[in-house]
């Protein structure tokens, strides 16, 4: 095991640590400049408790956030009205206990088609400098919420051509009165799309995870680990795994924004999962980034999500095809996913476009245990059970999320 007097110097290299030349419209001191503390005299204000040592998230221009509108969000969020069918719910796909992901492969809309990609864990979303899995072209919560709402390829919540019978529904419940009203005083009609859409943004924001073991330990508690834990840490902190370049910094990830920073750190990496045909494709149904940039060297690359909570949010990759942690850490440690037959065969290992930090390791059986001890510290037991961030309908209420 790595002497734990280098805990420190792995935690400074996790803040500055970046890739350079893998990020997406920034220069390296820009990315690089994604985990610093933020100038205390240009950070707004948040209304909600933050964790000690987080950055002020940035708030997009025109966003507002209130109690009262992350409130009338929750109830939003987690209410099977507010889907064409009334089958349906933002929370049906984002479980609080599974770090609001879902555990399916993929994910399944109302009507029952089946997404391209895994439902990504809402957590700490409100850093997020860009959303979803690959699309540069959502820079906001409020943005991205309008996809599975109106989407109509693949279906998800399938509003489109209901929106109006879904607004009535609402009208019709008269919790909402009183939440409309204290999330927009003073209108005479609150209930529109783009109210609903900003008041389930607002709830995301409250979505913050800080308070793991790690977290602690980080915080100058040095008990709050167990020696495996502390070795596992060591390692993914070390220049040997390489882990921390892609998921350093306060959020585990080092595609981050927030109010300190100049500008937004959006972060794309191809990790080795396929390499089809020895051409470096990706499986045609889902090239990544490329989609948007038609760059032939973006074809495989995502954005690194949070490895909070990452215990309770299997499965992993972008989609879905990594059941287990252990896989997850197989697959880093040979350098790729080598698959060996059918239509998607081939050797992530030598993907030509995989990153530079996905090289292989060799681990002994007690540092692979220690590692995954270290992931599994991550879990913020708080936050995924507390009561004031889910599902707040009744279980025995009809038309409601459960």
């Amino acid at each position: 095991m790595r002497s734990p007097g280098l805990a420190a110097v792995a935690i400074a290299i996790a803040a500055a640590g970046c890739a350079a030349d893998e990020h997406l419209g920034l220069d390296a001191g820009a990315a690089d400049a994604a985990a610093v503390e933020p100038d205390a005299a240009a950070a707004p204000t948040w209304p909600f408790p933050l964790p000690e040592g987080f950055p002020v998230p940035r708030l997009p221009e025109g966003a507002t956030l209130t109690a009262e509108l992350a409130e009338l969000g929750r109830h939003l969020f987690f209410d099977e009205r507010l889907s064409g069918n009334g089958t349906q719910a933002c929370g049906s796909c984002h479980l609080q206990e599974r770090g609001f992901s879902d555990g399916r492969t993929t994910g399944v809309g109302s009507t029952g088609e089946v997404l391209r990609r895994n439902s990504m864990a809402l957590v700490n979303v409100a850093y997020n400098p860009a959303q979803t899995w690959a699309n540069p072209l959502l820079a906001t919560l409020e943005q991205q919420a309008m996809v599975p709402i109106f989407a109509e390829h693949p279906v998800e919540l399938g509003v489109t051509g209901h929106e109006e019978e879904i607004l009535d529904r609402l009208r019709a419940e008269p919790v909402y009165d009183d939440l409309f009203a204290a999330a927009y005083p003073g209108e005479a009609e609150p209930y529109s799309f783009p109210r609903v859409v900003a008041a389930i943004a607002a709830y995301q924001r409250r979505l913050i995870s800080g308070d793991s073991r790690v977290d602690r330990y980080r915080r100058g508690d040095l008990g709050a680990l167990t020696a495996s834990e502390i070795g596992g840490f060591e390692l993914f902190f070390s220049e040997e795994l390489e882990c921390h370049h892609c998921h350093g910094g306060f959020n585990f990830t080092i595609a981050v924004d927030h109010a300190g920073l100049a500008e937004p750190a959006v972060h794309y990496f191809n990790n080795g999962l396929y390499d089809v045909g020895g051409t470096g494709d990706y499986p045609a149904t889902d090239q990544g980034l490329h989609e948007f940039t038609l760059d032939p060297a973006d074809r495989g690359r995502y954005r690194p999500p949070s490895l909070r909570n990452v215990a309770v949010s299997a499965p992993y990759m972008h989609d879905g095809s990594v059941a287990t942690l252990e896989e997850v850490v197989a697959i880093y440690e040979r350098g790729g996913r080598l698959v060996p037959d059918g239509p998607l065969a081939g050797d992530g290992a030598a993907n030509p476009n995989k990153s530079s930090f996905v090289n292989g390791f060799n681990l002994t059986d007690t540092e692979r245990a220690d590692l995954l001890a270290f992931l599994r510290a991550l879990s913020d037991d708080a936050f995924l059970t507390d009561p004031a961030l889910g599902d707040p309908w009744p279980t025995s209420a009809p038309g409601t999320a459960r």
